[in-house]
This record gives C-alpha cells, sequence and structure tokens, in this order.
C-alpha cells in the first residue's frame, strides 16, 4: 500500500471513530490526567488601569521625629517697595535741666536808656485839641517833640506821667495814649482867676506808643498864657519791659 492512501485511510477510519462515539454508540472510559505542563512564558504587560478613588486621611500614630539642624541662610531677597510715613508719635517725656550758666558780667546803670522829659509852654504852635508844651527843659533820649507836644515809647516798659497847667476859666484835660483818652480831670473857675489843673497816671507803653494832653473844649479849655505862671508837662520810665 502506498503511503498517501494509507495517510487518507488512516484521517478516515478516525473521523469515523469520533462520529459513533458523540452518537452513544461505543464510548471507551476517560483516561486518567496527564501531568502538569511546564509553565508557559510571561504575557505581555496589560493596560493601564483606571485612576483609583483617593485614599481616606488617617490620624498620624507615629512618632514626631528630632528637629533637624538649621539649614544655610538663602541670599538675600529683593528689597522692598518703600512704605508710607506713619503717623508722628507722642512728644517725648522733657529732658534733664542744663548745667546752671556762668554768672553774667555786672549790669551798669549807665548803660542803660533812660527816657524821660519835661516842658513847659512859652509861645506854642496851634495843634488842634493837643496841648502842645514848646519849651524842653530836659529831653533824654529825645523822646519827647517840642513841636507836636508827643511824647513816643522807644523803650517798652512802665512810665509816669504828669501835668500842671495854668487855667484862667474852666478846663478839661486829658491824658491820651495813641491819641485815645485814659484818664481825665476838669477844673470850674467861676471867679477868672488863675488855677492850676493838674493830673498824673502809670501808663504800660509799647514802642512807637504815643502820649500827650488833650483838651476837651466842650467843656472847657481855658488855658492861660503869659509870664506870670508856668504850665508843665513832664514824664520819664519807671521799669524797662522784661522778657
Amino acid at each position: 500500500m502506498q503511503p498517501g492512501l494509507w495517510l487518507v485511510t488512516s484521517i478516515l477510519a478516525a473521523v469515523l471513530g469520533v462520529a459513533l462515539l458523540e452518537d452513544g454508540v461505543c464510548r471507551a472510559p476517560d483516561g486518567k490526567d496527564g501531568f502538569p505542563g511546564v509553565p508557559g512564558l510571561n504575557g505581555r504587560p496589560g493596560q493601564k488601569g483606571d485612576m483609583g478613588e483617593p485614599g481616606k486621611s488617617t490620624q498620624r500614630t507615629g512618632i514626631q521625629g528630632l528637629k533637624g539642624d538649621a539649614g544655610e541662610p538663602g541670599p538675600p531677597g529683593i528689597p522692598g517697595n518703600r512704605g508710607y510715613h506713619g503717623p508722628h508719635g507722642p512728644p517725648g517725656l522733657p529732658g534733664q535741666p542744663g548745667p546752671k550758666g556762668n554768672k553774667g558780667k555786672p549790669g551798669n546803670i549807665l548803660e542803660q536808656p533812660r527816657p524821660a522829659f519835661s516842658a513847659s509852654r512859652r509861645s506854642p504852635p496851634s495843634k488842634g485839641r493837643t496841648v502842645v508844651f514848646d519849651n524842653i527843659i530836659t529831653n533824654q533820649e529825645s523822646s519827647y517833640s517840642p513841636q507836636t507836644g508827643e511824647f513816643t515809647c522807644r523803650v517798652p516798659g512802665l512810665y509816669y506821667f504828669a501835668y500842671q497847667v495854668v487855667s484862667s476859666g474852666d478846663l478839661c484835660l486829658s491824658i491820651t495814649k495813641n491819641r485815645e483818652r485814659v484818664v481825665s480831670f476838669c477844673d470850674y473857675n467861676s471867679r477868672d482867676i488863675l488855677q492850676v489843673n493838674s493830673g498824673s497816671s502809670v501808663l504800660s507803653l509799647a514802642a512807637g506808643d504815643q502820649v500827650s494832653i488833650s483838651t476837651d473844649p466842650a467843656r472847657g479849655s481855658m488855658i492861660y498864657s503869659g509870664s506870670e505862671a508856668d504850665s508843665v508837662f513832664s514824664g520819664f520810665m519807671l521799669f524797662p519791659q522784661i522778657g
């Protein structure tokens, strides 16, 4: 028999035998399991799985470790922008008094200004209500003007002023400061004899203040002019202003 024919006959017999077994005509008992085969090779890696759900936080149960050593300081950062000025703080406490200064040189009263004047009436010019005493008796510091009848303060301080004016009738006079009446004195003469109207006052003056004697024509301004008696206006500084 040729080999090819034999192979075909064997295949047909095997097919017929299987067909007979499936129809239940004749079946031999199952044989025993064979020995496990050799493990096969590892398969290829599978695809990446989906991301899992986030884990739940749990309380830390471990023991905290020791603090590590300080690291090296880093490089200085870039300076920031300049901020706004803050509010002024409260004033500080006063400092301690300074040491006592050296003793000053003794003063010389002769070097101090001593304004003082006294003037009488001879042939005075007319200056309205201002009484002019044109004859200078003394005029320290040249503070009194015989042309205007006014004393002008150059050294601030306290001053004393007084006048004695001879009248031949009713006469009211006032001591004025900067043309404002300070004190007034009146003498009513009904017998037409020579009488003396006098008055005085202490005034506080600043530099530039002016003092004079003025009349009040509504109440009497009869000043005597003659050689029998003199009318005098005087003034001088009591104390200079300190500070």
